[in-house]
């Protein structure tokens, strides 16, 4: 299995430090606010990774954060006159919820930013032992960046003074511009901890940096984990300060892979709220099904910058009406799992730094020969075997095709519609066990009326949007 290096630009191969065992930990929100479709693609882009891992025969064990003190989330809280608790709570559920309608797997680990203070504590008093970190007047606590010969070399930047002072927060205290902040003081009355620095709250970039080393490293290991992931707008600064933390307070170095996502345009235009084109996540599942947005932005390659407009998402599910098709075609028939030349060529595919487009060629390559196959005349049982064993190998590896193919097809008709619509086949389904055929094809009529087709199985009447 290869992997696209961030840090040395290249790709690699896979070789996690324990034998059969590999670690991820990748940056996860910040809950203030509703998840959008950058947040989308970074976590289904890592969902499939460990997916691949897993087929490679891997046992995975992910973390994903969740940065539940910030201040964002604390101005969100005063903007609303709620309880932080309230604010980071009812966000989290949202991204969880949003998440699982995508078919994103759960991490292992899922630790929360204000359950590692502790940890960051540990960090930051190891940074200032080793003359790493200063603590200034104010009762800041900053990282000394030029005590860090390594600095800038993951991200490979050269900054210069200006940028410096964007990127990173004035203080006439700080030794250096590019210093940041592992410890804020706070004496303004908002959320605040007590700390062996004075009361305060943690920098952003320590809180991954802390809870890496408390749920993932291990002491006989080099590095704190086998690959760290994210989108590559954290690339810098907050993964390039992550690294410097962890390298210059720990024994470890923070990660052997590094790989970073593609951005999420909308129309062109790259996503930011000050642009006020934020394309939130519970609006796209208002009218598409999760599955659809999944295998839309699965699409393309999880490097590349991904333009989501509608043309192209509607040209992208009729390629996974095509996958339904052939398993609503095969509907009924019990799954074997076998061994197919398919198999291995879309594993191989993925193990290439997550090839999605060689993927699905592949995918489509093995729908036109199956349907084309069964067209003909025969009962082509191996090859119906065979075909049912690849679609269940795509719900694995993939995450796609994993509904039932006629309530896939159900999508965008309401709950209060599918509800008639069920209790009119159970009444067809009485009038035809009393032979009352009049009043079975009476009922036929009337389900036809609300635009969906109908298909008696074996398994019982299913129907589908027309």
């Amino acid at each position: 299995m290869t992997i696209y290096d961030s840090a040395q630009k290249t790709k690699r191969e896979f070789i996690s430090q324990e034998s059969g065992k590999a670690s991820l930990y990748v940056c996860g929100p910040t809950v203030y606010d509703d998840a959008h479709l950058g947040h989308a693609k970074s976590a289904l882009v890592f969902d499939l990774l460990v997916r691949v891992l897993k087929a490679n025969g891997y046992d995975v064990t992910y973390a994903r954060n969740i940065t539940d003190i910030d201040d964002k989330i604390i101005k969100k809280a005063k903007e609303l006159g709620k309880e932080i608790r309230e604010i980071t709570d009812f966000y989290t559920s949202a991204y969880d919820s949003e998440m699982s309608k995508l078919g994103v797997l759960r991490p292992n680990i899922e630790p929360k930013a204000t359950e590692s203070i502790e940890a960051m504590f540990e960090l930051i008093q190891k940074l200032l032992d080793n003359n790493h970190a200063y603590k200034t007047a104010d009762g800041d606590v900053y990282f000394d960046t030029s005590s860090d010969s390594e600095y800038l070399k993951l991200s490979h930047r050269v900054q210069d003074e200006s940028e410096k002072l964007q990127r990173v927060e004035s203080s006439s205290q700080k030794k250096n511009s590019a210093d940041f902040a592992l410890w804020k003081s706070v004496n303004d009355g908002t959320v605040s901890f007590d700390s062996p620095f004075g009361k305060g709250r943690p920098g952003w970039h320590l809180e991954c940096s802390a809870m890496i080393e408390k749920h993932l490293a291990k002491p006989d290991t080099k590095f704190a984990v086998d690959i760290h992931g994210g989108g590559a707008d954290l690339l810098f600064p907050h993964h390039e300060n992550e690294a410097a933390q962890t390298r210059c307070g720990t024994k470890h170095t923070l990660a052997n892979y590094w790989m970073h996502n593609g951005f999420v345009n909308i129309d062109g235009e790259k996503m930011s709220k000050s642009l006020g084109n934020s394309f939130f996540l519970k609006d796209a599942l208002k009218i598409y099904d999760g599955e659809v947005l999944r295998f839309y932005l699965l699409g393309t390659h999880y490097r590349s910058n991904f333009n989501f407009n509608e043309e192209d998402l509607a040209t992208s599910k009729k390629r996974l009406d095509k996958i339904y098709r052939l398993k609503k075609r095969l509907f009924g028939l019990t799954h074997e799992n076998v061994k197919t030349p398919f198999k291995d060529e879309l594993l191989k595919a993925l193990s290439d730094d997550l090839n999605i487009s060689a993927s699905l060629a592949l995918i489509d390559e093995m729908i036109s020969h199956a349907n084309e196959t069964l067209d003909t005349a025969g009962k082509h049982k191996e090859l119906k075997r065979d075909t049912l064993s690849n679609l269940a190998y795509i719900e694995e590896v993939l995450g796609f095709c994993i509904k039932n193919p006629f309530e896939y097809f159900q999508f965008g008709v309401n709950e209060e519609t599918k509800e008639k619509i069920d209790m009119l086949i159970q009444k067809r389904d009485e009038a035809k066990k009393a032979k009352d055929f009049e009043a079975s094809d009476k009922i036929r009529d009337e389900i036809l009326a609300f635009g969906v087709s109908l298909m008696d199985t074996a398994q019982g009447t299913f129907w589908e949007k027309v």
